[in-house]
């Protein structure tokens, strides 16, 4: 199995944590001219199975769970929806938030450095975290529930580059925990975190 993408980028990381928690073996290459026309849309992570080709990253790791069952993505159709619900969550409305802001304020991008434009970056992704937040009260531990799961691996890279990102944030407390949680993970100090413990 073949993952593509560099391990720089916060989608490739979803499914290098996905193999960790998995214990599955893999190479991973950078991407070049031949590995973009594998996706459409010319981005990273691509997976190779075999003769098996597939791209986007949240669909990638439900593969990988499908493919080698797991407590990470539950066999009954409410568990899973629930831990699927979380993760299309993250994709749409939770990346869309933070987009703007974190192109200004972390990559400098010359294109996104209208003020107006930052701060409501900046306060739609904070409102998006406190959702996050007032879920981690509500079950007391992880997105979907009392147990870590597939949801965790995607949102714990959103929380990790929300806390890294320098912006004025609300004092969330359990997302704080929840980091702390995710932090006693191998597989997040080594992919979600860069490797800072």
């Amino acid at each position: 199995m073949k993952i593509i993408g560099k391990t720089t980028s916060i989608n490739v990381r979803k499914v290098l944590w996905t193999c960790a928690e998995l214990g599955l073996p893999y190479a991973r290459e950078d991407c070049n001219a031949t590995h973009a026309a594998l996706n459409p849309n010319a981005m990273a992570p691509v997976l190779v199975d075999g003769d098996f080709v597939l791209w986007e990253s949240n669909t990638i790791c439900r593969y990988l769970c499908t493919q080698h069952p797991s407590p990470l993505l539950p066999l009954d159709a409410r568990g899973r929806a629930r831990v699927e619900q979380w993760m299309d969550w993250q994709a749409t409305e939770l990346n869309t938030a933070w987009r703007y802001a974190f192109m200004a304020l972390v990559r400098n991008s010359p294109a996104h450095q209208d003020p107006a434009q930052i701060a409501a970056g900046i306060a739609g992704w904070n409102r998006h975290i406190g959702i996050l937040d007032a879920q981690l009260a509500a079950t007391g531990a992880y997105a979907a529930g009392a147990s870590f799961t597939l949801a965790d691996i995607v949102l714990g890279l959103s929380v990790n580059r929300w806390m890294m990102t320098p912006m004025e944030k609300p004092d969330y407390p359990h997302v704080a925990a929840y980091y702390d949680r995710l932090t006693e993970r191998p597989g997040f100090r080594e992919f979600g975190r860069n490797g800072v413990s």
